[in-house]
């Protein structure tokens, strides 16, 4: 598995899981590691932000909790979530192996723990499923539910979008993986409404997808 993130902050350590884990998790990719990259850009302002609660959004390997919670330290609670039962299992392992602890959540989305969290969530990560797909791939149960989105490769971060603003603490801010085929514009718009601005963290071509983290917040 190549590792291939070089930053000041170590790229969490993977080496505990298997070829059979990934038969049923997402493995981290370049996605994930342009997430990494983007954090540690966004490092002082996280920092200045001390966030008490840290929630990633289908959370995989837990490699982007994990590195998370490396990167601000043991001062924050780092919550995640994921539909698949082995996922959750995964994340937290990948956060023991490396010395931090995450709870994972088994859940659709945030749907178990929106309520508890409602205006408390500091820093929110979500790489949804993003690739364009017929609608049948997802949420199909199977590994590619991982990174179908079905139409315009949306389908699974159009049902989260309402609920960031419901989650967010009033400084807190929202960091998500898109493609070009996304429709950015379309996001920016939806959650405009809601108050909040957008500008794009970091860009990277991987392979023919255009990947960018973008950052949400109600601040300008």
């Amino acid at each position: 598995m190549a590792m291939n993130h070089k930053c000041r902050f170590s790229t969490p350590d993977l080496s505990h899981l298997t070829s059979a884990d990934f038969e049923h998790v997402y493995e981290p990719a370049e996605d994930s590691f342009l997430m990494l990259d983007a954090l540690e850009e966004e490092y002082d302002v996280l920092k200045k932000l001390e966030p008490a609660v840290c929630v990633e959004v289908g959370c995989g390997s837990g490699v982007g909790i994990t590195f998370l919670a490396s990167m601000l330290g043991p001062h924050a609670c780092y919550l995640c979530s994921d539909v698949n039962p082995i996922a959750a299992q995964v994340a937290r392992r990948t956060g023991e192996h490396n010395g931090v602890i995450v709870h994972p959540v088994l859940c659709d989305l945030c749907s178990a723990m929106e309520d508890r969290l409602k205006g408390q969530v500091d820093v929110l990560l979500f790489n949804p499923p993003y690739v364009v797909t017929p609608s049948s791939e997802v949420s199909s149960g199977g590994i590619e539910a991982s990174w179908a989105g079905g139409a315009k490769g949306r389908e699974v971060t159009d049902r989260f979008l309402p609920t960031v603003s419901r989650l967010l603490s009033p400084a807190g801010i929202f960091y998500l993986i898109v493609i070009k085929e996304n429709v950015v514009e379309e996001i920016e718009a939806a959650l405009k409404k809601d108050g909040f601005h957008m500008t794009v963290v970091m860009s990277r071509k991987a392979g023919r997808e255009h990947l960018s983290v973008l950052k949400f917040s109600r601040g300008t």
